[in-house]
């Protein structure tokens, strides 16, 4: 009983309730641990350079939930792969109820620094061949005194692992989430921590990048309490933000959404957007007619949705216009999804309408209707010279001056932007 004892001690002192009760069943119930898979004694030998913790209810768990995962290899093929620490492990049975579309599985254990999951990346998530994997990791380096750059370096090696297996399986990397100073976690070394990230990243189409931090960060840049009571690790609304804010990442990696739109016109109205390619859409200088995707793929048509994707570059301005102008008056309608903290805009004719993930980037950040990381409506009406815009039903421009003709536009800019059912009715 005093092993026993002895985790549950430390998971009080230092982990939510919920990890407690997700970690503990796995280490108590594991009877036959594999030795092969635990921590290795020394540091001698071992990729990467910081903080291996090596604390005994530590050693334990991992001993217990790698032991029970290699019996889980064949049953486990082929899923999207949640790799990290107790913010991962934190997902429990949620996981399986935000992403019930998804084969998932979940790879985290608490604790675990970014060389912990350097040593098992191979037999924990590359083992599993994953359809993608989702990336959360580097907070519990800056407890056990670890600089933002020696974290850094280990991602960089985590990330030349996972493209090394395969040059086409998509990497979804989160940014460190806040946390508080209080935690050993402050809000400048997070940041730093980031930035180094972006960095990493920077250019590298095989992985996209979620902004979790703006997602999450108090305007002191600390954790909310009301999403992460410990300052740490989030809460049931916490996990759902996040598996918003994943969701249309997901989809345009083609792991949800499949299925057709089946949205009907309504009268009088015609679409600019068949859902299927980029016909009627192109860039100044070339039409885009039949293709799926945009040179360099940022714009793409699928599954009924024209996707502004993430910039590798993290931020990357760019503009696709209808090939067709609009001379008379006419009502413009479309829906629009954006990820955490995205930046888009919608172009009448050629002034830009600000189209984002309002709540995190503005300009209206006081919109009571806009559901954040899910889908809003947009309506333009074209009068006279004169655009009156809203969203969801609240006013956006009360009367935004257009030019007399002219096409209509979408900007790509920083993080991810959907759009469907973009549709016109011209008024006679």
């Amino acid at each position: 009983m005093k092993f026993k004892r002895t985790i549950c001690a430390f998971a009080l002192a230092s982990i939510s309730l919920a990890e407690l009760l997700t970690c503990v069943p796995s280490v108590v119930a594991q009877t036959n641990p594999d030795a092969s898979v635990a921590i290795p004694a020394t540091d001698d030998g071992l990729p990467g350079t910081g903080p291996i913790r090596r604390y005994p209810w530590f050693q334990n768990l991992w001993l217990n939930k790698r032991s029970k995962w290699a019996g889980e290899i064949e049953q486990d093929q082929g899923a999207v792969v949640f790799f990290g620490d107790s913010i991962t492990q934190g997902w429990g049975g949620r996981l399986a109820t935000h992403f019930p579309e998804l084969k998932v599985a979940n790879r985290g254990i608490s604790g675990d620094t970014t060389r912990g999951l350097l040593i098992r990346v191979r037999e924990d998530v590359l083992a599993l061949n994953p359809g993608a994997v989702v990336l959360l990791i580097g907070t519990n380096d800056l407890e056990e005194g670890a600089t933002p750059a020696t974290i850094a370096s280990n991602m960089a090696l985590i990330l030349a692992e996972l493209k090394a297996h395969r040059p086409s399986m998509p990497i979804v990397l989160n940014l460190v989430f806040p946390s508080s100073a209080s935690k050993k976690r402050p809000v400048d070394k997070i940041k730093d921590i980031n930035k180094r990230y972006k960095a990493l990243v920077k250019g590298d189409p095989q992985v996209t990048l979620v902004e979790t931090w703006e997602l999450f960060a108090s305007k002191d840049g600390d954790a909310k309490p009301e999403e992460f009571p410990d300052l740490l690790h989030p809460n049931d609304l916490g996990y759902a933000k996040w598996s918003a804010g994943l969701r249309p990442i997901f989809a345009t990696l083609g792991l949800l959404e499949t299925a057709p739109d089946t949205f009907k016109l309504e009268p009088g109205f015609r679409s600019l957007f068949n859902g299927f390619d980029l016909t009627g859409w192109g860039f100044k200088t070339n039409r885009l007619d039949g293709l799926t995707a945009s040179l360099g793929g940022r714009y793409v048509a699928k599954n009924g949705r024209l996707v502004v994707t993430t910039p590798p570059e993290y931020r990357r301005f760019q503009q696709l216009w209808t090939t067709e102008s609009f001379g008379s008056d006419f009502i413009l309608r479309l829906d629009f999804r954006a990820t955490p903290f995205a930046d888009s805009g919608v172009f009448i004719r050629k002034p830009q309408l600000q189209c984002r993930d309002y709540a995190l980037a503005g300009p209206f950040s006081d919109l009571k209707n806009y559901r954040p990381q899910d889908w809003n409506s947009m309506e333009v009406i074209v009068k006279g010279g004169v655009a009156h815009c809203t969203s969801n039903g609240e006013v956006l421009k009360e009367a935004m001056a257009v030019p007399a003709t002219g096409p209509i536009g979408l900007e790509g800019d920083r993080g991810q932007m959907e759009y469907r059912r973009i549709r016109i009715k011209e008024l006679k």
